[in-house]
């Protein structure tokens, strides 16, 4: 009986590798023409490092937003909302590691080795989409801890909660179905940008009301997020990170232009982490 419910279980994961992928031409020859790789020796075994560059930025934005949020943790005191933007950013960082694993560093080794055709994505990335997003959920809690009271503020852990469950629940049954949209980066995108516009909206009517620096300063945060995805989707739109490596054989993708601002928001957050308090 065990070994037929692991039996079931792995066939579940598997579903995952049935999704094509968007170019049905990319294999283990076309994979190297496309982007940058690295080609390491350890212990006798080849290695590839896909997007080298990509692989650093990425993984130097995971350590540091992880290091951010244990910074906040360490310097919480009686802050409670010092310490829900700690637990926010340290699975912020962590997702960011597993994203660059699998889309990054070694996706050739997940996606294509061994293959004929590659693979369009990974557990690694699907597991990455849940932990940004409940990442969000949380900092919408620690947020709501500084800015707000009463009925708004439980409103904000039961949206929390439920959209946290809601969403973890939608991934795993897009793998295992699976169900291409609901596993895409743009519906995490979707689904976590009504909790941006709220923030916006947020400190924007309390620093018109009230004037307080703490709106101000985390208003700073938001439009430095905003500007991380109109910056990524221009890059995008633009071709820009194609046309470099076709013609100039530069590798700058538009993760690359997200990580950038997104290192930048990092540290902003690390020096606002003291005017964090309760409200």
């Amino acid at each position: 009986m065990f070994t037929n419910l692991l039996l079931l279980i792995t066939r579940a994961f598997a579903r995952l590798d049935s999704i094509p992928h968007d170019n049905l031409t990319l294999n283990s020859t076309s994979w190297f023409e496309i982007q940058p790789c690295s080609r390491l020796n350890y212990f006798g075994r080849e290695v590839v490092i896909t997007q080298p560059s990509s692989t650093f930025l990425v993984y130097l934005l995971g350590l540091l937003t992880t290091a951010v949020g244990i910074y906040y943790i360490a310097i919480q005191g009686d802050e409670l909302s010092r310490l829900l933007w700690g637990i926010s950013l340290i699975l912020w960082g962590v997702g960011a590691l597993l994203a660059g694993t699998s889309y990054q560093a070694f996706a050739y080794q997940l996606k294509c080795e061994g293959r004929v055709t590659c693979r369009w994505t990974s557990w690694w990335e699907v597991i990455y989409m849940i932990f940004q997003q409940v990442s969000i959920n949380v900092m919408l809690v620690a947020v709501c801890y500084s800015c707000t009271q009463g009925a708004l503020l439980w409103g904000a852990i039961l949206y929390a909660v439920v959209c946290s469950i809601v969403y973890t629940v939608m991934v795993f049954i897009g793998g295992f179905t699976p169900i291409k949209p609901w596993i895409t980066f743009e519906r995490m995108v979707w689904v976590c940008s009504p909790v941006v516009a709220f923030f916006l909206i947020l400190n924007s009517w309390r620093y018109y009301q009230l004037g307080q620096s703490i709106d101000l300063l985390l208003l700073g945060s938001w439009c430095l997020l905003l500007l991380t995805m109109a910056l990524y989707w221009l890059y995008d739109y633009l071709g820009i990170a194609k046309t470099l490596w076709q013609k100039k054989r530069i590798w700058f993708s538009e993760n690359d232009v997200l990580h950038v601002v997104l290192i930048g928001w990092a540290i902003y957050i690390a020096a606002i982490a003291h005017a964090v308090v309760d409200l």
